[in-house]
């Protein structure tokens, strides 16, 4: 019997709401840019509540499966990450709980959330995407609301251009009125001027009333002529003249016909149906000129008749000098046979260009139909892929609320749309296989959320900053400096008797090793990458010199704890070969750049180890003296 566990129930409970309230963020977001996009569209045209209200539902229903990634992406963060800075994440860990247990009921949710968002593109998305369009396109057709401004050209009634020095808003009076009505072309404009005016609408809404005062009017009585110097025109005075202007300011909703060959209104059975006819189709197509072509642009006896073809195919054109044959040709069959040629050059670019942009038009329908097809699977599994990149990121960040969360999370959705868009822009275009250029993200991101899960669920340090700092003052060769300080508690005191001996012993020690390693001399490049033995005595002399500085540190003294820090923390394995594995270091040495490079870092690490082992034998040198201060003044 399936029984769900009160901490399934509180996880659940936990990602749910922050899920929720993260979506509708990134619904609002992508409405905004989406709204960006075609604020012209709607701006100055007087649209309706109920027509506003259409677009941003069919909006935000073509938007759900864009919204739930990076929602799913910054819930995650931030559930886990609250989980961890409240140490809820430590708690089940120490239970015995795995990461993968903790994410269990959140997997399954997330596997759910990733059906609502095929079902959104599959079911809903085709049909919501006709709405909008035919709904953009029907923004787009109508006619703006008439506003006109001062001192400007206004220009959006057809086949007029309206310029007003001053208006009245509340008599609605416009004054010096310059009007030019380009309805007859633009050579035969008619001009009007006016002291005053007024514009009203009809009942119907189809068009404008126009009330002129005291004004001229000019016309030209023909058509202009290039040639022409003078051109008669008509003048005519007024008092008052009306005029009715053609401007239809409903909005007419478009056929929703107009969208049924798009693939953004179909279906994947639908889309896979079309994508499968318009291959046969062009390759039929392709096939068709292909013979066209071979049995008529390419052959040699396409323009010839009958007779001339069997004479043609007789001879071998191999044996006659055709250049020779055309120089004993007059001038007018010259003239003749390089017009024909020319021709026949013509006919058939103009043919080919034709036939190209044909197939052109066909492959590039059916790349569209075939990215789409693989978006609504693509998408949809963008949900599973960033919840297993964000609940393990916000395990290792341990940081919740809004802060580092949401820099984290837009840093890899910006990622993941550049690597999205850029696919599928290869693909579109034809310069990448689709499948290739749309399943580019899911390779990329996927293996990193696999990382991710794994690295999180063995505590791993991957993004722990002093982890990476230490790697590379270990690279580049800075070493941290002891920094001891007197302790409040001390259990065991040093051996005060036993040290001197100690300390001279490992000064004799590091004596006795560089005579023999002459760490001072340039190594044998050879030697060096073909031996295969370890430097274990320096290894030796720095476990002893930790062993002795961690008894002294338990002194009293502080004169001692100071000459202490002077000793230096020895790296054991920077002056040796790089690997332990004996044929990576041979091919470093093989590999010359590289051995070379190494080969120089290791001479300076042997340069800086003869200087740290004087520097022990110092140091020691300063600590019996400092052991003998202390004791002679104790006695006294």
């Amino acid at each position: 019997m399936l029984r769900i566990k009160k901490l399934d129930i509180f996880i659940l409970k936990s990602f749910c709401w922050l899920f929720a309230g993260t979506f509708f963020i990134c619904l609002f977001i992508f409405m905004m840019q989406f709204l960006w996009r075609y604020v012209d569209e709607m701006v100055g045209k007087g649209l309706e509540m109920s027509v506003l209200a259409q677009f941003f539902f069919y909006s935000a229903l073509t938007l759900v499966p864009v919204s739930l990634p990076l929602a799913i992406l910054l819930a995650a963060l931030i559930t886990f990450g609250n989980f961890g800075e409240r140490f809820e994440l430590l708690a089940m860990k120490a239970a015995g709980i795995s990461l993968i247990k903790i994410m269990r009921p959140l997997i399954i949710f997330i596997l759910f959330v990733c059906g609502v968002s095929f079902y959104f593109q599959n079911v809903i998305g085709p049909k919501a995407q006709t709405k909008l369009w035919t709904l953009l396109i029907s923004m787009r057709q109508k006619s703006p609301e008439l506003d006109i401004p001062e001192g400007v050209f206004y220009d959006e009634i057809d086949g007029y251009n309206l310029y007003v020095k001053k208006k009245d808003r509340e008599t609605g009076m416009l004054y010096d009125v310059l009007i030019y009505n380009f309805e007859k072309g633009f050579e035969n404009a008619q001009i009007i001027k006016s002291d005053s005016g007024r514009l009203e609408m009809t009942a119907d809404k189809q068009h404008l009333y126009l009330h002129l005062y005291s004004g001229e009017q000019f016309e030209n009585l023909k058509s202009q002529n290039t040639r022409q110097k003078n051109v008669p025109y008509r003048r005519e005075t007024f008092r008052e003249k009306h005029a009715i202007i053609e401007f239809d300011s409903d909005f007419n909703m478009a056929d929703e016909g107009i969208m049924s060959g798009q693939s953004k209104s179909k279906d994947m059975a639908k889309l896979q149906a079309d994508i499968d006819s318009m291959s046969v189709r062009n390759d039929s197509i392709g096939r068709s000129y292909y013979k066209e072509a071979m049995s008529g642009t390419y052959s040699v006896t396409s323009s010839l008749t009958k007779a001339d073809t069997t004479k043609i195919e007789e001879a071998n054109l191999a044996y006659f000098n055709v250049d020779s044959l055309y120089d004993v040709q007059t001038l007018a069959e010259k003239e003749q046979i390089i017009k024909t040629a020319v021709n026949r050059a013509e006919s058939s670019a103009s043919d080919w260009n034709f036939k190209s942009l044909n197939i052109s038009m066909t492959d590039t329908n059916l790349r569209s139909h075939m990215t789409a097809w693989h978006e609504k699977l693509t998408l949809s599994l963008a949900c599973l892929i960033f919840f297993f990149i964000g609940a393990p990121l916000g395990g290792i960040i341990r940081k919740g609320g809004l802060g580092m969360p949401v820099v984290v999370s837009v840093i890899i959705f910006i990622i993941y749309y550049i690597i999205n868009n850029t696919g599928f822009k290869m693909a579109r275009d034809g310069k990448w296989i689709v499948w290739m250029g749309m399943w580019t993200s899911t390779a990329v991101l996927a293996p990193l959320g696999a990382f991710l899960t794994y690295k999180s669920n063995n505590d791993s340090v991957v993004l722990n900053a002093d982890a990476y700092i230490s790697w590379l003052k270990k690279i580049i060769g800075i070493r941290s400096v002891r920094h001891l300080f007197r302790k409040e508690v001390i259990i065991h005191d040093p051996d005060y008797d036993r040290l001197p001996g100690d300390l001279q012993a490992l000064s004799e020690d590091c004596r006795r090793y560089m005579e023999q390693k002459k760490l001072k001399r340039a190594p044998n490049y050879f030697k060096l990458w073909m031996t295969d033995s370890q430097d274990e005595e320096v290894e030796h002399i720095h476990a002893r010199l930790e062993q002795l500085v961690e008894e002294m540190s338990n002194t009293k003294s502080i004169a001692l704890l100071t000459v202490l820090n002077n000793y230096p923390i020895i790296p054991t394995r920077a002056h040796t070969r790089p690997f332990r594995n004996y044929w990576l270091n041979l091919a470093c040495g093989i590999l010359f750049p590289v051995g070379l490079f190494l080969y120089f870092r290791i001479w300076s690490f042997r340069l800086r180890l003869q200087k740290d082992l004087e520097r022990i034998i110092k140091t020691n040198q300063d600590v019996l003296t400092v052991i003998e201060r202390d004791r002679n003044i104790n006695n006294i």
